[in-house]
């Protein structure tokens, strides 16, 4: 079984992805994970793992580690509908990417201003075994955590 350390791409306070008002995410559609409620400012968005930038939107990135595990990092809630106003990207989509490397530069406050929610949900593509993923402390407390800092670990069974 491999194992990978999926970290924090913001700091904020990590929240279970249960409690996300999303079905998409709430119900682990996509994937399962955690995810961090922003500070209210603008803040860099960094890989959460290392890998290929296989998917980069203003609002959304993917990373694929080495042992193919796809990361997703969604920036806020419906935040699609904006078409790229208030994120900035720092990287291209097909770059490979260190863990904790900055991607996208997020407008918390803009996105807060547009009335949709800033929440950023970071799942395991199509981890379909909630049982796959093991929460850091923080998110199983709601605590603060810092950007960079360890959010859950992706079980993956050897084929």
């Amino acid at each position: 079984m491999s194992q990978t350390s999926v970290l924090a791409p913001v700091a904020g306070r990590a929240v279970l992805l249960e409690d996300v008002p999303d079905p998409v995410f709430s119900a682990g559609m996509v994937g399962y994970g955690a995810a961090i409620d922003p500070p209210r400012r603008v803040i860099d968005a960094v890989a959460p793992v290392s890998g290929k930038l296989l998917k980069l939107m203003p609002h959304a990135y993917v990373v694929l580690t080495p042992d193919n595990v796809g990361v997703l990092v969604h920036l806020g809630l419906d935040t699609v509908a904006l078409k790229g106003a208030g994120f900035t990207a720092h990287v291209s989509q097909g770059d490979d990417v260190a863990a904790g490397q900055v991607v996208i530069s997020y407008d918390v406050p803009a996105i807060e201003s547009g009335g949709l929610n800033p929440i950023v949900a970071v799942v395991v593509m199509d981890e379909r075994v909630p049982e796959n993923v093991t929460l850091s402390d923080a998110v199983t407390l709601g605590a603060d955590i810092d950007s960079g800092a360890h959010l859950f670990t992706a079980n993956k069974t050897s084929r």
